[in-house]
């Protein structure tokens, strides 16, 4: 699927990007940006690998919630300056596209059920 393809992209990219982070935020904010973004991926594969409808959903909702929950985390890195303004708007606007393929596929799998 795109959006497992693009997502599995966005935390790649994440993980680079978080390696030049304050040492002293290993445990907190890098680890935390790492764990939503991956979750993403996670969670559309584990819905994509679901029976029925309703689960499948389930799970790309949660993979939606992920997703802005790292939108607030990719905030908070621009604003303590750890990633330039420039790597944010790319990984924000990213994440538009990502979010935008996430809402179709739930909409999609919705009209299935």
């Amino acid at each position: 699927m795109k959006v497992w393809q693009d997502a599995h992209k966005f935390t790649i990219t994440v993980y680079k990007i978080t390696e030049g982070f304050p040492h002293g935020e290993q445990f907190s904010l890098t680890m935390q940006l790492r764990r939503s973004t991956s979750s993403m991926g996670a969670n559309i594969a584990e819905g994509f690998g679901r029976y029925h409808f309703k689960e499948k959903i389930k799970f790309y909702l949660n993979a939606r919630g992920s997703a802005v929950e790292s939108e607030n985390h990719i905030l908070l890195a621009r604003d303590l300056k750890y990633m330039t303004i420039a790597e944010s708007e790319i990984l924000l606007d990213n994440m538009k596209e990502i979010l935008r393929e996430l809402n179709g596929l739930i909409n999609s799998t919705g009209k299935k059920s």
